[in-house]
């Protein structure tokens, strides 16, 4: 594998790839970024319908990006991924992988063989007298995966290996930062909603929900009878309606909030099962990043509905960037690329 290495994020708006050097060590840097549009109904909630067409719209980005590393991690968060709880005899990594498909199938919506499976651990305890492991159970659907690794081998580059979305964005929104007690980080992507609550840094739950900003367009659009880039641009002007004026400002608002707050509703059901389950490790505050995060009025409005503080955080204060990027072009596309950087600074974890 050389030095560099790619995150590259699929989604079915755009394609998004981050090269970094040094990506194991304390402090990567970031060499070089770039995204294409997503050719339309190649992709779906950021898994890969046409493996022919996105490998073209891959080699677009790797012209256009003048990309060097053909080193790629995918990256991985749609409903055919899941995530569950799992407590495991304590042992070697490697040999706890192994034994997967022997004790997770009654867990499992598919037959274990259709099915891609790993693991992992969040703490070390004792059970009646026996050492086990804590963790998460991660499992996608082979299809789900290989489509995509299959769209990135006909561009000609190396997958070098898939994470999960929302391990790849907490790590670089609250691992690497070191944020401290129990925190909600959400992705808002055009399509799914990746949510993934961590505990010092370290995750303890995910859940994908497949809703996003688009959702809130189409919600817009078939409820006013307007193109779908009218809608995009009412919602970008209007956000929850804070600089509503005209009759049907007040009504478009109303349409977007009304979107809006299911996913408010989503994101709730979400704390609360975790707190449930979890009493030990009440959530503190809301982590917000992705493009729908910018939203006028999204989180003081999730900050309402919730009773929970709201952040949006950038995934790159303090990160070291080549000098051919300028520190402007981080700052504006930095929601945008998070993820794809995140799963360039976790080649080992992927």
């Amino acid at each position: 594998m050389g030095k560099n290495i790619v995150g590259l994020d699929i989604s079915a708006r755009s394609i998004r790839a981050v090269e970094v050097a040094d990506a194991d060590k304390a402090r990567p840097v970031i060499v070089r970024f770039a995204e294409v549009p997503t050719p339309d109904e190649s992709v779906s909630r950021g898994q890969v319908l046409e493996p022919n067409t996105v490998a073209g719209a891959i080699k677009r980005l790797w012209s256009f990006g003048k990309f060097r590393s053909r080193d790629v991690v995918l990256g991985m968060g749609n409903q055919r991924v899941l995530s569950r709880d799992l407590t495991v005899p304590r042992a070697p990594l490697a040999q706890v992988r192994e034994s997967l498909p022997f004790q997770v199938q009654e867990m499992l919506p598919v037959p274990v063989g259709d099915a891609i499976l790993d693991f992992y651990p969040t703490a070390e305890a004792v059970q009646d007298g026996v050492p086990v492991l804590h963790g998460l159970l991660v499992a996608a659907v082979k299809d789900a995966v290989l489509n995509n690794v299959r769209a990135v081998q006909l561009a000609g580059l190396n997958p070098a290996g898939v994470d999960l979305i929302p391990f790849a964005l907490s790590r670089v929104l609250a691992t690497r930062r070191s944020v401290t007690g129990t925190v909600t980080v959400v992705d808002l992507g055009a399509e799914t909603t990746s949510v993934v609550v961590l505990t010092d840094g370290v995750p303890q739950f995910v859940r994908i929900i497949p809703t996003g900003g688009a959702d809130v367009t189409k919600a817009l659009a078939a409820r006013l009878e307007i193109s779908v880039d009218e809608a995009e641009a009412v919602k970008q002007y209007l956000g929850t309606g804070a600089r509503a004026q005209t009759p049907d400002d007040f009504r478009a608002a109303s349409v977007i909030r009304e979107a809006v707050g299911e996913l408010y509703g989503s994101l709730r059901n979400t704390v609360n099962y975790f707190v449930n389950t979890h009493p030990d490790h009440p959530v503190r505050e809301f982590v917000l990043a992705g493009g729908a995060a910018h939203m006028t009025g999204f989180a003081t409005g999730l900050a309402e509905f919730t009773r929970l503080p709201v952040s949006v955080v950038s995934a790159f204060d303090g990160v070291a960037r080549s000098k051919a990027i300028p520190a402007p072009d981080l700052a504006v596309r930095g929601s945008s690329i998070a993820v794809a950087y995140g799963l360039a600074v976790g080649r080992r974890a992927a």
